[in-house]
């Protein structure tokens, strides 16, 4: 690794670390991005993401797909599942779930783009999809299908 140092302010990498207990807890770390000034698209793919209804305290369950296009910053991909996962016992319905996770990641590492869609499961018979994106994609990056169909029992 030619640039060894860019790591050197990682807290959790490599180091047992607890469960964060709630988003506000959790603290995202970046790395350097040593492409700066190449753009590439970079995905997170979240197929059991978990949170509690505010109203009545059950779980709800989502897949999350996170597609983001870094400026001078990556995501440490320990620190992000750590902040999924602080969800799990966090209320809140699925819009706010899923637009203030796209939006957490911006303000951390202010990317070029970035576009989340949230699946949600169903509850009382209705899927709840939700989707947030900063901007128009770029034109020239190759950016997939987030490849999740219309709901006809996910899977």
């Amino acid at each position: 690794m030619k640039n060894k140092n860019i790591y050197e302010n990682l807290s959790m990498l490599g180091s047992e670390v607890s469960q964060p207990n709630s988003p506000d807890e959790a603290i995202l770390e970046k790395v350097a991005n040593p492409q700066s000034g190449t753009q590439f698209n970079v995905r997170f793919v979240v197929p059991e993401f978990t949170s509690l209804c505010p109203m009545t305290g059950q779980p709800d369950f989502a897949h999350l797909v996170i597609d983001y296009i870094p400026n001078e910053w990556l995501v440490e991909s320990k620190s992000l599942k750590l902040y999924l996962t602080s969800f799990r016992n966090h209320g809140a319905f699925h819009e706010d779930c899923t637009v203030s996770v796209g939006k957490r990641i911006v303000e951390t590492l202010g990317p070029i783009w970035l576009r989340i869609g949230g699946y949600w499961f169903p509850r009382g018979g209705i899927p709840i999809d939700v989707f947030y994106q900063t901007s128009k994609p770029p034109l020239d990056v190759w950016i997939p299908d987030q490849g999740v169909a219309p709901y006809r029992g996910r899977g």
